[in-house]
């Protein structure tokens, strides 16, 4: 059974893709927080769109000052803007909601490592009767190298879901979070 629920998640969040999003009519700034480990400033050479390769969908786009202005989140491949509810239309007359929680970036000059916590305070995705929900925190920690053209993190994932489907209601869905690190990334800076 529980290999059905996982598919129908994967279902739920696959028709995601390719869709525009659009700001919520009460989005609130939650914002991101810069923590520059020795102070100074954010590189300026980090600035710009970060795109991981493969299948994670992962994207960011940091300001100079080392803010994440938006972001292509991993569950469901929607771009989400700091401190704005992001909805997306889906099939059959449903509907998907994004709540971003504060996002934290954090950069050391002395070991050129780059440290980003997204958290995902809230997201709701309603396909048809059938609704996945839920939260997550997800980290992503590793070395940028020195021509500042990769960076190549960890990731380590902490979600919450639950499926509401015509057999469950409000199940939550079983996690690991022994299952850590999700994975190495390789991210490639595709513009400036």
């Amino acid at each position: 059974m529980r290999p059905a629920i996982a598919l129908m998640c994967i279902f739920v969040m696959s028709s995601l893709t390719g869709c525009q999003p659009q700001k919520h009519a009460d989005a609130t700034a939650v914002g991101v927080k810069v923590i520059i480990e020795e102070g100074g400033p954010f590189p300026q050479s980090l600035a710009g769109t970060w795109k991981a390769q493969g299948s994670s969908g992962w994207e960011f786009v940091f300001e100079p000052d080392g803010t994440i202005s938006s972001l292509v989140y991993n569950f469901g491949l929607v771009r989400l803007k700091s401190g704005q509810v992001t909805e997306v239309p889906m099939k059959q007359k449903g509907k998907g909601v994004f709540k971003p929680g504060l996002w934290t970036v954090q950069y050391s000059h002395r070991t050129n490592e780059l440290s980003v916590e997204i958290v995902l305070d809230h997201f709701r995705a309603q396909r048809g009767d059938d609704v996945v929900e839920g939260s997550s925190t997800d980290l992503l920690i590793g070395p940028i190298t020195i021509d500042s053209q990769q960076w190549e993190p960890q990731w380590f994932s902490f979600p919450k879901y639950t499926v509401t489907t015509d057999g469950y209601n409000n199940y939550e869905l079983p996690v690991d979070y022994n299952d850590n690190p999700r994975a190495t990334l390789i991210f490639e800076k595709i513009n400036p």
